[in-house]
């Protein structure tokens, strides 16, 4: 009986090809054969000569290869590099590979995570502190900054570093120097920055939420790295690897994948990118009791698509005042006014709107 079939062997750019068309009813499969596997091992995309810095970073696509081709030409200088992407792209990784190919590559690579530190003590992480700097404070403690010196310094969500601090960040960037909480004394480091965040700098640079100047420093070189969304045919090559690692730490012999399970999964706008991606993988492994991978896709959950939370207050009252002017045909005064459904007079609400900056279109009307 006629099948479709997917080929497993890794290449790259990986290929899938497909058999003659099949018949009425016929089963639609992936399958994959023991040579293909015993070729396929080392599956993760790699560029011929630096195959150890693009170790993990699996794919072909035109999407993928522009960005690795980017991490290469930055990554020999002592450049600023400001990755930006949604959660679970691969900024971790890029980061690393950044540091490898780097002149720094014999020193440390030291990796901060700026959002998962209290407040109260990010400052200690970053710049450390004296013994007796504040209560607790019982010894002397290196911070990340002089942990990297003739390294490379990898913060990941700088997005969320207070403004308070922000300042502080900014010297060591510009000036390669600060003083550890406590101290007077000056500590001269030589550090090469990395930074990543899954937000919009320049949006928040707007909204003061973010300092214009550490943006512009972080800035130097940015790399923008696609959502997986973007480069769908990646997704056989990564559930190919994913199904081989799994398989081998659980101790399962997957062989098989049906055609119309990859097709779901290719079409998924995988909101969580490759992370969501291969916890789904591990699940449809953990559930597979035979050769066939029982991947659980009736449990993908499209996104569905909402407005993006206020940021700021002006941000809130500007919207909700909008969509009530919106609704009432920008009428402001009279019982069926925007000022009545929102509780207000009517020159209490124009006050608003002028210092709000809210105008009404030249093609609306209203009184």
């Amino acid at each position: 009986m006629a099948s479709l079939v997917y080929s497993h062997k890794f290449s790259w750019p990986a290929k899938w090809p497909r058999e003659p068309k099949i018949e009425d009813g016929a089963s639609r499969e992936i399958v994959r054969s023991e040579e293909a596997v015993a070729e396929s091992d080392a599956s993760p995309a790699k560029e011929e000569s630096n195959p150890s810095a693009f170790e993990g970073m699996i794919g072909a696509s035109a999407a993928l290869k522009r960005v690795l081709a980017h991490v290469e030409t930055v990554a020999s200088t002592d450049s600023t590099v400001l990755l930006e992407g949604e959660t679970g792209t691969g900024k971790e990784l890029l980061s690393r590979a950044i540091h490898v190919l780097s002149q720094r590559r014999a020193r440390n690579f030291v990796k901060f995570n700026c959002a998962a530190i209290p407040l109260g003590l990010l400052e200690s992480e970053l710049f450390g502190h004296e013994r007796g700097a504040f209560t607790g404070a019982i010894s002397r403690t290196i911070g990340r900054f002089e942990l990297a010196d003739e390294g490379t310094l990898f913060l990941d969500e700088v997005g969320d570093i207070p403004p308070e601090l922000q300042a502080k960040l900014l010297r060591v960037l510009q000036e390669q120097e600060f003083e550890r909480l406590g101290s007077t004394q000056t500590q001269r480091v030589n550090v090469r920055f990395v930074a990543a965040t899954n937000r919009n700098l320049a949006e928040m640079v707007s909204h003061k939420e973010f300092r214009d100047d550490l943006y512009f420093r972080l800035n130097v070189f940015p790399i923008v790295i696609p959502p997986l969304r973007e480069r769908r045919e990646d997704i056989p090559v990564l559930v190919e690897f994913f199904v081989q690692q799994f398989s081998r730490q659980m101790n399962r012999h997957i062989d098989t994948i049906l055609a119309s399970t990859m097709e779901q999964l290719i079409e998924y706008p995988w909101p969580g990118n490759i992370r969501e991606l291969q916890n789904f993988i591990e699940r449809a492994v953990v559930l597979t009791a035979g050769s066939t991978l029982c991947a659980p896709v009736g449990g993908l959950k499209y996104p569905v698509a909402i407005e993006p939370a206020a940021t700021t207050l002006k941000q809130a009252q500007s919207g909700h005042i909008l969509k009530t002017l919106g609704e009432t045909h920008w009428v402001v005064g009279g019982p069926r006014g925007a000022a009545v459904r929102l509780g207000l007079k009517r020159t209490t609400l124009m006050g608003k709107m002028r210092r709000l900056g809210l105008s009404r279109p030249d093609h609306e009307g209203g009184a």
